[in-house]
């Protein structure tokens, strides 16, 4: 298997468009691939397709639940927690599980000596998939409201993947916080998404440097080409990235969009080069170091 994340430093730039293209060209063409949207904040992938849902997967952490019957106040759980999610005043027998800072490491019920700390399942977030002719080919990753973390959401669908799928798209969050290195970190080959505008200019820059800090092999595809300028083509040649393709601004093309319709459906020429581009991305990359 050979794994693709579609990834962009900033949101609205079109990695979720390139993502969801790459993917239905890949299948039209008779190859055997599988989309992940690792998007837990706003996953919105599976809106572009009518693949039925076969099944959803409740991601969950152990937390702590603390007897203060039990409790001596010693506050050994407080020094054991490495996130600050345990609050305790000893001297009045206050203590309180910050829920939203626990990790689930479990370090807590470790520490103590007593028998007060127990754990319960909290809930993060769902794992969605769906199928086509009794196979997974999308997995949605979503989280819960008010959730602080989409990583272990993120891992959790990355988990689903079928190791015997011949290639997976993972469309990446926007931005370069854990999410993304969640994502990316698992891939063979990131393509990064941006646009010729300084914004665009400013957030590939903080990607290219993500992932050169992990050494992970990167191409660029510029979306809306013919926007801006030529500063995001320069970055791209002096730093030697590859660039993948340019994708022209169109009106037709924003439209087809925004209907929630796929142009590599309409448009065989567009469909052909994606497929293109991912079999030159694995012949070039194929023999990934990456150890699952």
């Amino acid at each position: 298997m050979f794994r693709i994340a579609v990834a962009s430093g900033k949101g609205g730039t079109g990695k979720t468009f390139v993502a969801v293209n790459i993917f239905q060209s890949l299948i039209k063409s008779g190859l055997d691939a599988v989309l992940v949207d690792c998007d837990a904040e706003a996953p919105n992938a599976a809106a572009f397709f009518t693949k039925k849902l076969t099944g959803t997967i409740a991601v969950t952490q152990l937390v702590p639940v603390i007897d203060e019957s039990k409790c001596v106040y010693c506050a050994k759980c407080h020094e054991y927690c490495n996130y600050n999610s345990i609050f305790i005043l000893p001297p009045v027998k206050i203590i309180k599980v910050i829920v939203d800072l626990c990790h689930g490491c479990g370090a807590c019920s470790v520490a103590c000596n007593y028998g007060a700390i127990s754990e319960k399942p909290d809930s993060l977030g769902t794992v969605s998939l769906f199928s086509e002719k009794d196979r997974v080919s999308i997995i949605e990753s979503r989280m819960d409201i008010g959730v602080m973390s989409a990583v272990p959401v993120i891992k959790a669908a990355i988990k689903q993947i079928d190791p015997g799928t011949g290639i997976a798209i993972l469309d990446s969050p926007p931005g370069t916080s854990c999410p993304f290195i969640e994502t990316v970190a698992t891939a063979d080959f990131v393509i990064l998404v941006t646009e010729p505008t300084p914004f665009g200019l400013s957030d590939l820059r903080q990607s290219v440097e993500t992932l050169r800090s992990i050494d992970k092999p990167s191409g660029v595809i510029i979306n809306r080409a013919g926007l801006g300028n030529n500063a995001v083509r320069d970055y791209v040649d002096r730093q030697e990235i590859p660039l993948l393709m340019e994708i022209p601004f169109s009106k037709k093309t924003a439209e087809i969009y925004s209907e929630g319709k796929i142009l590599a459906g309409t448009d065989p020429a567009f469909a052909g080069s994606l497929v293109s581009m991912v079999q030159n991305i694995i012949k070039d990359h194929g023999n990934s170091s990456y150890k699952r």
